[in-house]
């Protein structure tokens, strides 16, 4: 019977899952797999499992519940296997992988930084500190009818746009990283310029969350900066 694979922990690590269900509907019951210093938590695997918010939320409660023990490598939603044999050879063929990774991230737990800037705001300043596009703006504002002069502020501000976001991402990118061990940056969306995961140990939790209140107060309130953690850390298995 297919099986639905939630995370990898130690062997010896505190399985504290009493009370919890797994995916599906009805629950599925969790249970585990072994193979020598690795534990894989496992349920069966539903037939039509899909994203549904009971589902999400049944397997972060997995992965919450186990790293609030100790260190745990959370897999992503959806994994699933043949049998229970075969998570117990993956984890015999990967285990020095699965064993290294669990070292790596001993103490740490992620930290997802989201962050956005008004744009009025940043249009406002690209026109005070861009004589082009500010002689493109009075010329447009005072009545030119030339099409070609909307067309070349939209690119110099997207240029402009693109420069300043990408200057804000490393800036705070680089501000934050001291204070973890790991960063990873992922392809923002939406309104976003920056979208990066922090691997942060517990040593350094302190510094790194009060690094970044000091950059959302340097920022000021044209900025929004949405801070996620501590969470399992997906990013860095």
């Amino acid at each position: 019977m297919p099986v639905y694979v939630y995370s990898v922990t130690a062997a010896d690590h505190p399985l504290h899952l009493d009370g919890l269900d797994g995916v599906g509907a009805p629950p599925s019951h969790l249970r585990t797999v072994r193979s020598g210093p690795l534990c894989a938590t496992v349920s069966d695997a539903p037939p039509d499992l899909r994203p549904k918010r009971r589902d999400l939320a049944a397997h972060q409660a997995v992965q919450e519940r186990l790293m609030a023990d100790g260190t745990v490598l959370p897999l992503r939603f959806g994994l699933t296997a043949p049998d229970d044999d075969a998570v117990r050879e993956a984890l015999h063929q990967r285990r020095e992988e699965y064993l290294e990774r669990l070292t790596a991230l001993e103490g740490c737990a992620e930290y997802h930084l989201k962050a956005a800037v008004e744009e009025d705001s940043l249009l406002r300043e690209i026109l005070l500190e861009s004589a082009e596009a500010r002689q493109l703006n009075d010329d447009i504002t005072g009545g030119s009818r030339s099409p070609d002069l909307p067309l070349a502020l939209g690119e110099i501000v997207a240029q402009e746009v693109r420069a300043r976001h990408l200057a804000l991402a490393t800036g705070i990118t680089e501000a934050l990283r001291p204070h973890a061990r790991q960063d990873v940056v992922s392809e923002p969306t939406g309104q976003d310029f920056l979208n990066v995961s922090f691997l942060v140990d517990h040593e350094h939790r302190e510094l790194f969350l009060t690094a970044e209140k000091g950059l959302a107060a340097e920022l000021g309130g044209d900025f929004d900066l949405r801070l996620h953690g501590p969470l399992p850390a997906y990013s860095f298995v």
